[in-house]
């Protein structure tokens, strides 16, 4: 029986300074660890992830998971100060970022 080939983990992430704020991203995408960590901590599987991106293997879902898991801290960090910026800007809009969605039909 032929064996698969092995897999170097380290392989299915990479880092671009000049891409996603140099954040690690899955191999051959622009989705960030920080991507996948905010979906699982809002409940989503790498089953549901992998069922948004049928193209892509899971066992980059799944380093990234390790990752996070082995970076949380630095990581929550980031994805807290993300969502703090996300509130401000939404607030700088005031009401004109919503009355652009109303339906004034």
């Amino acid at each position: 029986m032929a064996s698969s080939p092995v897999t170097d983990i380290g392989s299915l992430l990479v880092v671009d300074p000049g891409l996603r704020r140099g954040r690690p991203c899955l191999r051959g995408t622009r989705i960030t660890v920080h991507n996948v960590a905010a979906a699982a901590i809002s409940g989503a599987t790498v089953d549901d992830m992998v069922r948004l991106n049928p193209d892509l293997n899971p066992a980059l879902f799944h380093a990234a998971l390790a990752y996070y898991h082995a970076n949380k801290q630095s990581v929550d960090k980031d994805l807290a100060t993300d969502a703090r910026q996300g509130a401000k800007l939404a607030a700088s809009q005031g009401d004109g970022a919503s009355s652009m969605l109303d339906d004034h039909s």
